[in-house]
């Protein structure tokens, strides 16, 4: 391609870093990568060491937005579980309109399966969040930069960050989760990743504006299971009150991610939504999604001794 591609969220962050995947795949194909990130640190010059140009920048700043948009053509947008999700999108897509951008690929969030007659609703959002992710798909249609859609559940990952500690110290799960039937939708954010570096890596134009990135649907105790097998010892669940999973995280969680994951217990604990697996992340990559026990035994570290995420 003659054009870099521009990938935001390069740096990573704690838990999924899609876009440092995502930067860390197209650069190994020999794609040529701007990488926007917050601020320069050693994270944005190990990115410069392998290839990618780092441009410094802020996605709530239309200038800085505009300024990293030159040149480009295509463009992954993620942002972080915070305040300003709508603010950014609309920057993102305003410039990419005015840039002539032909794909935007973003990151967005689990709205059911396409062609169900609840996709995108806006009345079935599990949460603020999820309403403010299924608005700004919305502001990238209408933005017309041949925006395609990545929703997807809760990633494995944010499995770990949640549970890692108790794990460790307790060998126990505390969750507001209610039974061990209640089914938990989830994907690993390397298949996400690896969806999104394949769509923007390929020519082509993507078949389909939405792919609903579903990896597995275990249950509470499937998954309590799959990781007592990955570490080799029984782990024990107990279901908690959403007040008493709220008061125990709201020191390490911001309130905005602290309302949506509430929320979003509520909702799977309801039952109401038979989640399926989606086959979109075979028929675009070519591979068959990780498995959470899979994702488990290479994780197996964070939960024989508690490791604070850096």
């Amino acid at each position: 391609m003659s054009h870099p591609i521009l990938v935001t969220g390069a740096s990573g962050g704690t838990q999924g870093s899609t876009g440092r995947v995502i930067t860390g795949l197209l650069l190994e194909h020999g794609i040529q990568v701007s990488a926007l990130v917050h601020k320069l640190d050693s994270r944005s010059d190990e990115l410069r060491q392998h290839g990618a140009e780092v441009v410094e920048g802020d996605l709530l700043s239309s200038a800085s937005v505009q300024a990293a948009m030159r040149n480009v053509k295509r463009a992954y947008f993620t942002y972080p579980v915070t305040e300003g999700l709508l603010e950014a999108a609309t920057i993102f897509a305003a410039a990419a309109r005015d840039a002539g951008l032909e794909l935007v690929v973003n990151n967005s969030q689990y709205q059911g399966r396409p062609g169900d007659p609840a996709f995108r609703s806006l009345d079935r959002a599990a949460s603020f969040r999820n309403l403010q992710h299924r608005l700004a798909d919305r502001i990238f249609d209408w933005a017309q930069v041949g925006a395609v859609h990545l929703q997807a559940p809760p990633y494995y990952e944010n499995v770990r960050a949640l549970v890692s500690r108790s794990v460790a110290e307790q060998s126990t799960v505390y969750l507001p989760w209610g039974e061990d039937t209640t089914v938990i939708p989830l994907v690993g954010a390397q298949d996400v990743s690896r969806v999104a570096a394949a769509l923007l890596s390929n020519p082509g134009v993507p078949s389909q504006s939405a792919y609903a990135l579903v990896g597995e649907t275990p249950t509470v105790g499937e998954m309590i299971e799959a990781l007592g097998s990955a570490i080799g010892r029984p782990i024990r669940y107990v279901a908690i009150a959403d007040e008493q999973w709220a008061n125990a995280v709201k020191e390490r969680l911001a309130p905005h991610a602290l309302d949506h994951l509430s929320h979003l217990w509520r909702t799977f604990r309801k039952g109401e939504e038979r989640y399926q697996t989606t086959d979109a992340i075979r028929s675009v990559t070519g591979r068959n999604p990780q498995t959470l026990e899979e994702f488990f035994r290479q994780n197996a570290g964070f939960f024989a001794g508690y490791t604070q995420e850096a």
